[in-house]
């Protein structure tokens, strides 16, 4: 059964992951020639296109460089903060 401490493990974890798929995106918004939808691209583009389409369209890029990805840090590292940090509150309830 999934308690306060399992589950923050588990989001932490998942947002973790997402930090680093973003960093990656980064890194590959300074290589606009890498082919996305090649190994070992696409293990970073395909799991977080989904989330940079959106902020694509309100955000632009600035001096050709897309900027989504690191909104996209800012945002999953928040959330890690206010649900898993040392004063999140999943670990409150645990």
């Amino acid at each position: 059964m999934l308690n306060a401490a399992n589950t923050a493990l588990l989001l932490n974890v998942f947002l973790s992951l997402y930090t680093l798929l973003f960093l990656f995106r980064i890194i590959l918004t300074w290589y606009p020639e890498a082919n996305l939808n090649k190994f070992p691209f696409a293990i970073a583009a395909w799991p977080t296109e989904v989330f940079l389409i959106p902020v694509r369209k309100v955000v632009p890029p600035i001096g050709g460089v897309d900027i989504s990805p690191i909104i996209w840090v800012g945002i999953v590292s928040f959330l890690r903060e206010i649900l898993v940090g040392q004063q999140g509150v999943l670990r409150m309830l645990g």
